[in-house]
This record gives structure tokens, sequence and C-alpha cells, in this order.
């Protein structure tokens, strides 16, 4: 199954979240192994768009608010190298929204 092409990515989520350098459970220096940085976080948007929501999704868990699914893929960052991800989508009557992303 894939997920819908406009699936709700927010801004923060990318900037002060998977490319804000974090105490814990920091996701910012793994992706700044593909060149991804808070200052380019609409290349990230783009490339999640374009490179793993192109891919079949696998629904995981059903929750209170809504069906998550995740999508494990290569992401080709803007200094060519690339990173095996997971990413964690929730879908709801209203919409499909990015969670999280991981190294896989």
């Amino acid at each position: 199954m894939k997920l819908a092409q406009d699936s709700i990515i927010i801004q923060e989520k990318l900037t002060d979240y998977l490319l804000k350098r974090l105490p814990k459970d920091d996701k910012s220096q793994y992706l700044a192994k593909a060149g991804y940085t808070q200052t380019n976080w609409r290349q990230l948007e783009q490339d999640l768009r374009q490179q793993i929501l192109t891919l079949d999704a696998i629904p995981t868990e059903k929750t209170q608010f809504g069906q998550k699914y995740e999508i494990i893929g290569f992401l080709k960052g803007p200094n060519d190298k690339c990173l095996n991800v997971k990413t964690i989508w929730i879908v709801t009557e209203t919409d499909t929204r990015l969670v999280t992303l991981l190294p896989a």
C-alpha cells in the first residue's frame, strides 16, 4: 500500500525534532551524514515525498489516534550519500502524517 503523496510533514517535526541536536534520541547526526541540516529542511521534506512515500507502507499497529504504518527505504541526501531509514506514519480519518524517522 502506498501512502498519500500529500501526507502532512510538519516543518517543526523536521526543524525542531529530526534536524535539531537533542540530548536523547538524537537523529540529527544520522541525517547530517547525508547532508541534511536545519537550513535545508525543505530538501529533507522533498526527499521524503519523492524517495520514501513512493515505497510500500506496512501497517504496524492500530492506536486510538489511527493506524500506524512504517516505510523502510534508502534516503539519498544532498551530498549523494544514502541512509537506510525507517519512517513511521499515522493515518487518521482525516489525514496522513509523519510521526518519526529512525535509522533502519
